[in-house]
């Protein structure tokens, strides 16, 4: 027997790309832009910068890392097989709704040793990341395992990777109008391996 496959109308699907926009935007406006600035002051003043991350967060750092790459930014993906190691001078970009995601709280705590700085988003202030980050951005989304405090109506941590997703690349923004170099200029580091 066949199971009846899921359908959904073309107004459900409207309905919830209005939804994710306007969560979205809401969460990405209540975003502190000081927080913001001084994530792009210790990028910008980094010898190296490493990106660290687990599942859909460490993603979004990845294409964060691909644009910095593109600014002429020595940058490197944490758990690559040639990133080499983190010490004084290099910048720790990482990202955890929690703050408490194992992996990443120990990649920070590797780098605090290495003297290195570390810029953290998170969505928990009070989280072991944020207490070893010299720069902290609060995405005030849902925690992954927040079912029920009604700040999104969407899956797990979508919210928070979403709005990650939007302040990474607003990072990347400033820092290019900053460095006024044209787009054909960043074109040339672009991936000819493809």
């Amino acid at each position: 027997m066949t199971e009846p496959g899921l359908e959904v109308t073309p107004e459900a699907v409207a309905g919830n790309v209005a939804l994710v926009l306007e969560e979205i935007t809401n969460t990405a406006k209540a975003i502190n832009e000081e927080q913001l600035a001084a994530v792009s002051a210790l990028l910008g003043r980094a010898d190296r910068i490493f990106v660290a991350g687990a599942g859909r967060s460490g993603l979004v750092l990845r294409m964060a890392a691909m644009r910095l790459m593109h600014l002429g930014l020595n940058v490197h993906v944490a758990g690559d097989t040639t990133t080499p190691a983190i010490r004084d001078g290099d910048l720790l970009l990482v990202a955890s709704g929690s703050g408490t995601t194992s992996g990443v709280v120990k990649a920070a705590e590797t780098a605090a040793k290495a003297q290195a700085r570390i810029a953290a988003f998170t969505a928990n202030p009070g989280s072991p990341l944020a207490g070893l980050a010299d720069a902290v951005v609060v995405v005030p989304a849902q925690q992954k395992t927040d079912h029920g405090s009604g700040v999104s109506r969407q899956y797990s941590g979508s919210l928070f990777e979403q709005v990650l997703f939007v302040a990474a690349e607003s990072l990347f923004q400033s820092l290019w109008d900053a460095a006024d170099v044209t787009a054909e200029q960043l074109w040339l580091r672009h991936a000819n391996l493809e």
